[in-house]
């Protein structure tokens, strides 16, 4: 049996999707990438060798991502982008759909036309509106991101306005020492990174496309729910999402 691997390792976690002829996904794994993305794809590759389906002469690799450049035995390393637009479109049935993808590093807002990506924005190297932002801040306020992001929902009134990380957590830091009640700062802090993910959305939000969720906060309902307010579409999203970059690294292997 053919098998195609695609490997999207992440600045947090390493993803893998293995699918058969058929397109079938027939094995999911994450990770955390760890200090090495070197070892993360060790790891991986050793889960792949103890599928029954295994065959060495009969597999392609391909690695996307982060730390693409770290998988030796790919058999080919594909840009981020044009990986999440095609896991996306396969992942919701969708040919025609924007795609927010908040990481771990970056967020990412692409469209997609046809089943291809026709345009996409990139934030910059800081770190503000990306995962690792409400990871920083959950940690400033000592909750988990799950717990942070559900007690924003009964918050409000709270802006911050710094969008630098250094600078906002300094301001939560503040914050937390003038008493502010714990639910207010965290609707302060999604608010902040929903806020600057429609920015980044800009006109590709324009026409009647739908819109889709992807990256490690895809089953934060909060997350959904004040993007579709910021955005002014029903923002979807499921579980298999997260896997957008690798299920897309996994059809590129296909065709080599």
């Amino acid at each position: 049996m053919k098998l195609f691997v695609g490997i999207d390792i992440g600045s947090t976690c390493a993803k893998t999707i293995v699918m058969n002829e058929n397109k079938e996904i027939i094995f999911k794994n994450l990770i955390p990438t760890g200090w090495s993305s070197i070892q993360a794809a060790g790891l991986i590759k050793k889960e792949i060798e103890a599928l029954p389906e295994y065959n060495e002469a009969e597999i392609k690799y391909v690695a996307t991502g982060y730390g693409r450049v770290s998988v030796p035995y790919a058999n080919k390393t594909i840009t981020e982008i044009s990986c999440h637009g095609l896991g996306a479109a396969y992942i919701f049935k969708d040919r025609d759909c924007l795609i927010i993808d908040i990481g771990g590093q970056d967020t990412k807002i692409i469209s997609i036309e046809n089943g291809m990506v026709n345009d996409f924005v990139m934030n910059d190297k800081c770190s503000a509106g990306t995962g690792r932002f409400l990871e920083i801040m959950s940690n400033t306020m000592a909750l988990e991101l799950n717990e942070m992001c559900e007690l924003a929902r009964s918050g409000s009134g709270i802006s911050i306005s710094s969008m630098c990380t250094v600078f906002a957590e300094s301001e939560v830091i503040s914050l937390i020492g003038n008493g502010t009640a714990q639910k207010d700062i965290a609707f302060g802090v999604v608010e902040s990174i929903t806020n600057k993910v429609r920015s980044q959305c800009g006109k590709l939000l324009s026409g009647k496309k739908e819109v889709y969720l992807t990256g490690g906060l895809c089953e934060i309902d909060y997350i959904i729910e004040s993007l579709s307010q910021k955005t002014g579409s029903p923002v979807k999203s499921n579980p298999l999402a997260r896997y957008a970059g690798a299920v897309g690294a996994a059809l590129k292997a296909e065709t080599l």
